[in-house]
This record gives C-alpha cells, structure tokens and sequence, in this order.
C-alpha cells in the first residue's frame, strides 16, 4: 500500500516538473549577442572589459544569455560603435562616448569633461549624483540605453617627439587625442586628430601625427608609443576619469526578460570596478619600465595648463549658450563638480598630499 502510494506521488512529481519545464523555458529564454568594442584585442585591460561583462552575463543565466565581444574593426570601425547600435548592426557595444562628440559635444559627459571629474567622482555623479538620469534621457535620442562600464582613472598626457615648454610650443602641433579635449587645444593652436588606439603607432612612426596620447603606461607600453617619441608627459588633463560605457540597443534592452537585464547590469558594474583596479595595479610597474628604457618624464608646464584650463571653460560656456542639450547637463554636472572639489580638498586631497610627500621621505 505504502509502496503504491510513493509511485503514485512520485508520478504526480514526475508530470509536474514536466509541466513546468516549458513555462521554465519560456521565462528563460536563449539570446545571443554580439558587441563591437572600439578597442584592440591586444589592450587587455580597456579591450577586456568587455569579456569581463560578457564572461559574468553567461555564468549568471547559466549561459542561455550570451553576449560575444568582436574588437575594434572586426564587425564595424572602433569610432563607429555608436552608429553600430544605434541603427541594430549590433545589440550592443563597448566605447568611449567621447568619440562621438562630432555629433553633439554633450556625449563628452557619459565619458569625461577637461579638467572635470576624476574616477570615482565620475562614479559618484553617474550612480549618485543625478547623472545617470540625464544621461539617459540624452541617449533615447540615439535608441540607445547606456551603462557605465569601466573607468580608466586619470590618464597620461601623452608621448610627443620634442618637449613642450610655453604655450607656443602648442601651436601646429598634429596630436592625437579622443573627445572634446581637441576642440579644446584647438584654441590654442593645435591640429587635433581622433585616430582609434589600434591606428596611433603607425601615425606616430610615421610622422602624420607629432604626438598621440592614449591611456597609460600599461596600455602605451604594448602599443609601442615609447619606440617612436621620446618625451612622456603628465598629466592627462583631459581625462582625469575616462567612463567607458556599454551602449545597448534601445529595443533590444526592452526585449530582454528583466532576469538577463538585471544579470547585464551586474556584469557592468563588475567591469568598471574592475578595469579601474587593473589600471591602478600595472601602471606603476610599467611606468618603471619606460622610464628605464628611455623615456623622458615630463609634467606639463604650469603656463600651458593654465591656458587650457581657461580655454576649456570658455568652450563650455560657449557650448551651453548654442545647445540646449549641452546645457541641460552642464549646469547640474557643474554645481556637482563644485561640491565634490570642497570635500575632496578638504579630505582626500589633504590625505594624498601629506601621505605621498612623507612616503617619499622615508
């Protein structure tokens, strides 16, 4: 009798979890992405972001959301990921929406403003500071739907073959350098030129361009830019928190069942905790390396970041009186930026001053 009932209960057990395997398979759909980054496969750090994003998106739906990442020039050029997204080529891709600002300077926000944010500053006005809301409201103009997606912290100032003393040292000078910081220094006389980092070397060999930046030490180290300029300078004005986001195709977003878009979320945030950290952990070392191998280190000089500094706060001020865009979050991102400085001056800075100065005292 008892051995009757537990086959009946088993059977009951059995069709049940038949039953609920298509509503199962249904909520749990299979998807399969593809992402154009803008960057070489070789930049395992800026390039590996997008591993990282699709690597944990697979481990958290147990692979039934997949997303496969193609490096700069494999579906569509590094500069053109935006488009890319945009018009459904791709579900999504992994860029620096500064890239774009030729076709709205308020795509310099979602990335890094001259002289604005550093890393965790940037974080704390994308996350916490009201940025996220208006950055999104910006990029439906675009059908896109954007995440943070990585941060390379403060950046170098590039490698140029003769050395920057004054202001005029500027003028016709042909550099490479991403976003609005070329609308910048071209006030001051410079030929700005945005070539995609797998570009860069063989502009520089070549002599079509006079000085390129890109990232860092670890990053300018493989691409070989100390090979063909001698003078390395600091610091990156231009970037002192470079954002990489993750750029999602507006319908495609909407379709995703919310399991997969929160497991996309996640996996974003891992990638900007993580590419940061890897960029704080490497430099140092590599910078060693360069230096040993040669390169000149060089700050820039004080008159030369000064004159940036006014020419970029001009330009913004300029942009925000013709675009509506441009000014609906230059406003607010600049009262945050104003507020952040008092206390990171009143803490932070005080602490990384003190602290760095006595540690070279030792």
């Amino acid at each position: 009798m008892k051995r009757r009932s537990f086959l009946a209960s088993a059977g009951v057990g059995v069709a049940a979890s038949t039953l609920a395997a298509p509503a199962i398979a249904q909520s749990t759909p299979e998807v399969h992405w593809r992402l154009a980054s803008s960057f070489p496969k070789s930049l395992d750090t800026i390039y590996g972001a997008a591993d990282v994003i699709a690597h944990r998106v697979a481990a958290i739906t147990d692979n039934k959301f997949t997303i496969r990442p193609f490096a700069s020039g494999e579906i569509v050029p590094g500069l053109q990921v935006l488009d890319a997204v945009q018009n459904g080529t791709v579900e999504c891709g992994h860029t620096a929406s500064y890239y774009y600002v030729g076709k709205d300077p308020t795509f310099t926000f979602d990335s890094t403003v001259p002289f604005g944010l550093n890393a965790r500053q940037q974080n704390a006005w994308i996350l916490q500071g009201g940025g996220m809301e208006l950055l999104r409201d910006f990029f439906k103009g675009y059908n896109v739907v954007n995440f943070p997606a990585g941060n390379t912290g403060t950046q170098m100032g590039g490698w140029f073959r003769k050395e920057i003393k004054t202001v005029d040292d500027l003028k016709g000078l042909k550099f490479r350098i991403g976003g609005f910081a070329g609308q910048v220094l071209t006030r001051l006389g410079v030929v700005p030129q945005q070539i995609a980092g797998g570009d860069i070397y063989p502009s520089l060999e070549k002599g079509t361009i006079d000085a390129a930046e890109w990232i860092g030490p670890y990053d300018d180290e493989k691409l070989g830019f100390n090979k063909v300029a001698k003078y390395y300078y600091y610091p990156g004005w231009w970037e002192g928190g470079l954002n990489v986001s993750l750029l999602v195709n507006q319908q495609k977003w909407e379709e995703l069942p919310k399991p997969y878009q929160a497991a996309l979320e996640a996996a974003c945030f891992e990638a900007l905790a993580i590419m940061n950290a890897k960029y704080d952990a490497d430099n140092p070392a590599a910078l060693k390396r360069l230096v040993a191998g040669g390169a000149q280190l060089r700050p820039f000089p004080r008159e030369v970041m000064e004159a940036c500094y006014k020419a970029a706060y001009e330009l913004y001020d300029e942009t925000a009186k013709g675009n509506p865009k441009f000014a609906k979050i230059y406003e607010p991102w600049k009262k945050f930026r104003d507020e952040e400085f008092l206390w990171f001056r009143v803490a932070e800075n005080s602490f990384d001053n003190f602290t760095f100065t006595a540690g070279q005292r030792r």
